[in-house]
């Protein structure tokens, strides 16, 4: 929830500040004499919306109902489907209310061990998610990262500049419109799909330690690396100020771990749970190289300030240009041939993206903040006297690669003297608590929906001293937000209009409880990045006990609908006529039954857990109607619906994290060639699977910052 508040509250501040600019560009283009198509009078679309809890979330649930009900009445394709939907009502993130249930399925008696399992989405953590499964047959399907689509400028619908470039449309296209110009280039999407069982064999590979005064067991390395990603920043922690992804951190955690793992006696996670005295050898270790990680890392952005600086004075000597009109000379034209070149391949693509970010202004015209969070008088910005060719640097009063680093460090972030050794002891704990958390949640479940880190930074690895004793039980029996008071701690005050008017007040009146918690503004710290987006949002924690006491006085005032919506709902289970559970579930509507009915697995793929009757379901010859105007009711419906709960564990059950018996590791993909050393004495990137064209896809830091 507090990623969310940060997004969403920048989100809100961006959307206004682009509005505002893209007003004062359009006047001064008109007070110019220049011209511009007439400017649409339409309401902004409020991405916030897409959050549980609106009414554009219960909209969505109630078409993806609509939806599974049409597929399974018309496509041939999903006859014999189950489908399980759990929608913005039921408490969780997406993918782990999916882990959640792989899980629970496979620790019952009737599981295969070898189901093939598929999941499609962009997030990085589906790979750490899907290794923590050890189940064997994995594959995460991912569309194909594609770096700087063309966009057109949002007042004049030309390509080829923003908006804050606009100078107007040129004189001949006066009155004239481009039908090209208002639709955005579209392609077929393209996918990459990533099998796990080939990075597992990688990370086999990369893993196996020989002499070791324990045995070597791959499962249990696989689960160390998982939790040494989250060192590296994952959304519930950030990441530790020595270790950056791009830098290569994940290479150097695993140097260090294979390094020191001979003196742990044993691995760092079983199962979930952490062992904090074998984690602190590694901190220690990280932290004994900190000093000389911040210094390098100077060094590398200086000598890459130097190169930029060579490229721009060259870039300048020889820069096309533009003709008045707009139209692009033949050595521009030329440019803009090679970056269609350069579009079609992703991996050079990222490349070129990556090198234009590094070389661009640091942040928007109307972000300007100093290091530490306040606003600066100079724009946040300072300029070398001696180099007017240089851009602007961002502010940078915590220097980590001087010597005094660590007391600035918390002096800047915290405000507090790095020798308070209470006050650094207490954002180690929170931050071991967090990592405990973090991978509890990975491999058990929600382990407590009140835990959060209450920091904006991480502390440094150096700081790990003294771990081992710290307690990481968490509070038992919390329940999460319901839909509304989500909203309320996630929402700033411009996204209010998607709440009840009375706790919509309690957002912006200034006599409100808690309206401390909706900033009108707020800093953002770029802590060490050259863009606003990168930076870190220092908005206010909520406090949860604040929160309810505030919301108790106006929950009075919701209507039925928004108590309904209010609610927390569950999964609902689908199939179609052809099903073999379509008889049995209409058979429970039937009887009318009360009670939970144990799901025969024999029916539904060995799917277990338990079926109650749902009040508003899909019932074979009732009409399912269209929940949007354009599309035709479904009037002669054979589809079914029923509430579907998982398996449920006694409260001292423990998930093991182990590959089941009976599982058969798929034959193994890799060859030799594939850990052959190149030529010039690096070793080839490891190649996990192939795209639609069968191109291969490689994973290295590049691709893992593309996946993130």
């Amino acid at each position: 929830m507090n990623q969310q508040r940060s997004r969403r509250f920048r989100a809100s501040k961006e959307g206004m500040e682009a509005a505002v600019e893209k007003q004062r560009v359009r006047e001064e283009i008109l007070a110019k004499g220049g011209f511009l198509p007439p400017e649409e009078i339409k309401e902004r679309f409020d991405s916030n919306c897409i959050t549980p809890g609106t009414e554009f979330m219960d909209n969505l649930a109630k078409c993806l109902r609509y939806y599974i009900a049409d597929r399974l009445n018309n496509d041939p394709g999903w006859k014999n489907l189950t489908v399980i939907l759990s929608d913005a009502s039921a408490p969780g993130e997406g993918e782990h209310k999916i882990m959640d249930y792989i899980r629970r399925q496979r620790a019952q008696p009737n599981h295969d061990p070898n189901t093939h399992h598929c999941l499609c989405g962009a997030d990085a953590d589906l790979i750490m998610l899907g290794l923590a499964t050890h189940e064997p047959n994995f594959t995460i399907i991912r569309e194909e990262f594609k770096p700087n689509k063309p966009k057109p400028c949002g007042l004049c619908n030309q390509f080829g500049h923003e908006v804050k470039d606009c100078e107007g449309l040129p004189r001949e296209k006066k009155g004239k419109h481009d039908e090209l110009a208002d639709s955005l280039p579209c392609a077929e999407g393209e996918f990459i799909f990533l099998r796990l069982n080939v990075l597992r064999e990688y990370l086999e590979r990369e893993l196996t330690m020989a002499s070791l005064p324990f045995t070597f067991d791959v499962e249990r390395s696989i689960d160390d690396w998982v939790f040494m990603c989250f060192f590296v920043g994952n959304d519930f922690l950030p990441h530790l100020p020595s270790l950056e992804i791009r830098e290569g951190a994940i290479d150097r955690l695993v140097n260090i771990y294979k390094n020191v793992v001979h003196k742990t006696g044993g691995y760092l996670t079983e199962s979930g749970y952490v062992n904090l005295q074998r984690v602190q050898m590694i901190m220690l270790a990280v932290g004994e190289v900190e000093d000389s990680i911040f210094k390098k890392r100077k060094d590398d952005e200086d000598s890459f300030r130097r190169r930029q600086k060579e490229k721009r004075k060259r870039m300048k000597r020889d820069q096309p240009a533009f003709t008045p009109g707009g139209i692009l000379t033949p050595h521009a034209l030329g440019s803009r041939n090679s970056g269609s070149q350069v579009a079609n391949n992703p991996r050079q693509a990222a490349y070129e993206m990556r090198m234009q970010n590094n070389s661009s202004p640091s942040v928007s015209p109307n972000t300007s903040f100093t290091s530490d969070g306040s606003p600066s008088p100079l724009g946040g910005m300072k300029r070398k006297a001696d180099d007017s060719d240089s851009e602007p640097e961002p502010e940078d009063n915590v220097r980590l690669w001087e010597a005094g680093w660590k007391q600035r460090y918390y002096k800047n972030k915290f405000d507090v003297d790095a020798a308070d050794e209470k006050f650094r002891r207490k954002v180690v704990q929170s931050y071991v608590e967090g990592l405990c958390w973090v991978l509890r949640y990975y491999y058990q479940g929600c382990a407590s929906w009140k835990w959060y880190y209450p920091f904006h930074y991480a502390p440094f690895a150096s700081d790990f001293e003294g771990i081992a004793d710290l307690p990481s039980d968490f509070e038992k029996g919390t329940k999460p937000f319901k839909p509304l008071e989500q909203l309320m701690g996630v929402f700033p005050a411009a996204s209010g209009n998607f709440l009840p008017p009375s706790w919509r007040k309690l957002m912006s009146d200034p006599d409100s409880s808690i309206i401390d918690f909706y900033p009108e503004d707020f800093a953002i710290d770029l802590n060490g990045k050259k863009y606003a987006w990168q930076g870190v949002a220092l908005l206010p924690f909520v406090d949860e006990r604040r929160l309810r006491a505030a919301l108790e006085e106006v929950y009075p005032d919701l209507t039925p609908e928004e108590t309904r919506r209010n609610s927390l709902g569950g999964d609902v289970l689908f199939v179609g006529k052809h099903h073999q559970l379509h008889d049995f579930i209409s058979e429970l509507y039937q009887t009318g039954s009360t009670e939970p009915v144990d799901v025969p697995p024999e029916l539904c793929h060995g799917i277990q857990g338990k079926f109650s009757l749902d009040e508003e379901a899909i019932l074979p010859d009732q009409v399912v109607c269209s929940p949007v105007p354009m599309l035709r009711d479904l009037t002669q419906n054979t589809a079914i619906s029923i509430n579907f709960k998982d398996p449920q564990f006694a409260e001292d059950y423990v998930f093991k994290a182990v590959m089941l018996p009976g599982a058969r590791k798929p034959a193994p993909v890799l060859k030799p060639g594939d850990w052959e050393k190149s030529s010039n004495g690096r070793q080839w990137k490891p190649q996990l699977g192939f795209n639609r064209d069968r191109r291969p896809v490689h994973l290295d830091q590049a691709a893992f910052r593309t996946l993130g």
